[in-house]
This record gives structure tokens, sequence and C-alpha cells, in this order.
């Protein structure tokens, strides 16, 4: 049955506009996404098919073109309106930290860390540079490497802070493994960061380990 032939009060658009799109599961979301379904299924059991496929929203978000369009239903036409809405947002949290200090923030800090670098494969090193007021400068993907390891250069991290005249920075990485706890290294490369920063007085507020859907705050840890 389609979507337009069920009760009103069960439409996932109308649910959203009524309840807020919170009371709405992950497939009805991608539901009010896509619009419509597909023969025999509707935009709901099409959205369910996608997240059993793909096995999360995070593997979802970051699949390939090629495995994305697999999927009956699915397309480049999808596959661009999907990564659209993602930058999107992405873009959204980037203007509040900018306008809002990053301290006071802190969810809104972990979110656009998870739409930076949480979905990427390969293991990604990320610094979000910030003014004195602690609010956003820029973000910058400083490192990469494999699944297992990315080599960071505390000499780099130095240089572009202080070419942003950031007085603050905050550290972020993934860990595509799926698994967010910090290692010996994580935390021993921390310090030699926070130490080589310090000699130019520049503060390192926190370390964020991303690891969809989780994200690990060093500070709240009490690890800085």
């Amino acid at each position: 049955m389609a979507i337009n032939e069920w009760p009103e009060d069960q439409r996932p658009r109308e649910r959203l506009i009524k309840l807020g799109s919170t009371a709405l599961s992950d497939a009805e979301l991608l539901a009010v996404f896509l619009r419509t379904g597909v023969s025999g299924k509707s935009a709901v059991d099409l959205g369910r098919d996608m997240i059993n496929h793909f096995g999360s929203l995070s593997k979802l978000f970051s699949a390939n073109i090629k495995d994305f369009s697999a999927l009956h239903g699915l397309g480049s036409a999808k596959f661009a309106q999907l990564h659209a809405v993602l930058e999107l947002a992405k873009r959204a949290i980037n203007e509040e930290l900018k306008v809002n200090t990053s301290l006071s923030s802190p969810q809104a800090v972990k979110n656009y860390l998870q739409l930076l670098i949480g979905n990427k494969t390969y293991e990604s090193f990320a610094v979000l540079f910030l003014d004195i007021k602690n609010r956003l400068i820029v973000s910058e993907e400083l490192f990469r490497g494999t699944l297992n390891h990315a080599s960071v250069y505390p000499r780099e991290v130095v240089k572009t802070a202080l070419f942003h005249n950031a007085a603050a920075i905050i550290l972020a990485h993934n860990h595509p493994s799926g698994s967010c706890e910090p290692s010996r290294a994580d935390i021993d490369m921390t310090k030699n960061l926070q130490q080589a920063l310090g000699l130019v007085d520049i503060k390192v507020l926190d370390h964020f380990i991303v690891a969809n859907p989780h994200v690990y705050s060093f500070a709240e840890h009490g690890l800085m």
C-alpha cells in the first residue's frame, strides 16, 4: 500500500510536521527524504531496506555511488540529494560554531565532527582552529592514514595553527574500526601535541575520537 493511502496520522511527513523529526524512526526519516517507494514497496519499506542493506545510517552515508546505486530504487540522483543534505547539515553546524563559543556547545562540536569525519572509511585526523573566544575559525583535515593508523606531525599542527592565528584548537580523529576508546598511542600523541602547542601559547581544549554513532571526549574523561 502506498503511503498516501495510509491513515494521515501514520504518514511520515504528516507525523514529522505534527510531532517533530525526533518522533520518526530512521526508516521514516529516510522515507520523507525518498518521497516515493518502488513497485511493491512503500518509501518506509525502501528506507528500512537501505538501513538493513548497509547495516547502519553511518555506513549508508559513507557508501560510494556504486554501492549506493546497487540497491533497487536508488541511483545517482538520490545519492546526490543525500550528500547535499549531509553537507547542508555540516555547514549549518559550522556556522553555529563560528558564532558561538565551542565550549558552550559541546554537542554541536560532536555533531559537527560526526559529519566531518565520522563516515570516512580511512583514519582521518582533523583540527578545529579557534579564536580567542573559542569560536571556530576553520576546520581542516591535516592527516589521513589507513584504517589503523594516521601519522600526526606536531610541527605541521603548530604551523597551521599559527597560520590561522588560532588561540586554541580541538583535535579529532576517527576510528573506522568502530571502537571510540583511545589507545595508548592516542593518549601519548595528545600529550605531545599539548606540549608542542604550549610552547607557542596555543591551548588544546579537547581531543575527540569519532566512531559513529559514538564520540569520545578526552576532556570529559579527565584526560586533558
